[in-house]
Order: C-alpha cells, then structure tokens, then sequence
C-alpha cells in the first residue's frame, strides 16, 4: 500500500497536473470536455489517496506465532480448513480491502470470518448467511 500511495503522489499525480496544463491550454474551460475530464481523474486520485492513507494509518501488523509454527487460534493471516455439512473447504482469513471471496479469501468482517476467528482445532462456530444458517467445524489452522 506504501508503494502505491507513494506512486499515486508523485508519478501519477504529475501527469494529472500536465493533463490539466494541457486541457487549459485548450481554452474556454466551460465547454471543455478535456480540462473536465481531467478535473474528474484529479478528484478520483485524491480521494484515493486520502483511502490509501487513512488504510496505512489504521494497519495493524500480525506477528506470526512465536516458534514459526500454525498458530493455535484463528487470526487474521490464517488459512482455515474447515467442515462444513460434510464437506472440506479451506480459506484465508484477511482484512477487508485484501477479501477475494472466489480466491477462498474471505473478511475478518465477514459472517464466516468473525465466527472463525479466535476459534480453535475441533471448534465449532455458526454464521447466518443468505443461504440461511451455517455450521463450521474447524479441522486445521495453517
């Protein structure tokens, strides 16, 4: 997130200021599709970057366990193998803005996740989900 906040002020913001040098060049800026086309980008990038920010800001880093072994509990950073009716499904706990529900990488936030979490090996948890109630039983922490 470093790295693309630092990208997005400097690199990326350079080439909006020269857009917008150019756009104004145009003239009449009221009937300029160019020079509001840029505005657009400049305000989308700023709110970004003020995300990106606000992000690093409130980031917690996760120590891995001590001894470099699973760790005993589920945290955030654990990929999870569970039961679920009978049937093996894994998935990685992560935060919010990394959550890829098809890659098995669900949110701390999420109804699976925050059941999950804190849980242990032979653990049971429940979430309710559109598909209506839900039973998990953890099998392994990774």
């Amino acid at each position: 997130m470093k790295k693309e906040l630092e990208y997005l002020k400097t690199t990326k913001q350079k080439e909006l200021a020269e857009r917008l040098r150019k756009a104004i060049a145009f003239g009449d800026l009221s009937e300029n599709f160019e020079y509001a086309d840029a505005k657009e980008a400049q305000a989308m990038l700023q709110a970004k970057i003020a995300e990106l920010q606000d992000e690093i800001r409130d980031a917690k880093v996760v120590d891995p366990p001590a001894g470099g072994g699973a760790p005993d509990k589920v945290q955030i950073g654990s990929a999870v193998e569970v039961d679920v009716a009978g049937s093996k499904t894994t998935f990685t706990i992560v935060t919010g803005n990394e959550a890829d529900p098809m890659a098995g990488k669900i949110s701390a936030e999420s109804p699976i996740g925050a059941c999950l979490l804190g849980k242990k090996v032979g653990e049971k948890c429940a979430a309710e989900l559109p598909a209506g109630h839900t039973e998990y039983i953890i099998i392994k922490i990774m």
